[in-house]
């Protein structure tokens, strides 16, 4: 019987196969006002046309409650999925759209372990991890357009826990 010796997974001997995903070096890009990390377009998807799906890895700053939430913001051209990458609880925001702005706020803890995955359109806080490491698979519309809408909120609202 032949046997094979398994190899550390690296991303030049995996290549041909597909692709390994990790937060390894620099972000590509800091954003949520330089406190989250997004390690940018980590898949080879192919979904077509006009755009096609990304796993992107992003790598974010801890928060603590309570928190002020400043800004709300929507991706128009698709639905974006969080899968934390351990199974620590998250903050979640979100609002209703009212004539193209959000409306009041709804704001829940995850589980560890649980996900989220907000529907096109949908307006939501930034992702806010409570506990480090703070590592997500994320799941979204890759291509050609504007797909972020920022709406900064005249009082900021602050977030409590129960």
């Amino acid at each position: 019987m032949g046997r094979i010796v398994a190899q550390a997974l690296t991303a030049e001997a995996f290549a041909p196969f597909g692709d390994v995903l990790e937060a390894q070096g620099a972000p590509d890009r800091l954003i949520n006002q330089g406190l989250c990390g997004r390690f940018h377009d980590r898949a080879r998807l192919d979904f077509g046309r006009d755009g096609r799906a990304g796993i992107s890895i992003f790598r974010a700053e801890p928060r603590a409650l309570p928190l002020s939430l400043e800004m709300l913001e929507r991706h128009p051209e698709g639905s974006q999925a969080f899968i934390p990458m351990q199974a620590k609880p998250f903050l979640v925001v979100v609002a209703p759209d009212e004539g193209g702005a959000p409306g009041a706020p709804r704001a829940f803890l995850t589980a560890p372990g649980q996900g989220v995955n907000y529907l096109r359109g949908i307006w939501h806080g930034v992702l806010t991890p409570l506990s480090a490491p703070a590592l997500f698979a994320v799941i979204d519309r890759i291509g050609p357009g504007a797909n972020l809408q920022e709406h900064w909120l005249e009082s900021p609202v602050m977030i409590m826990a129960e």
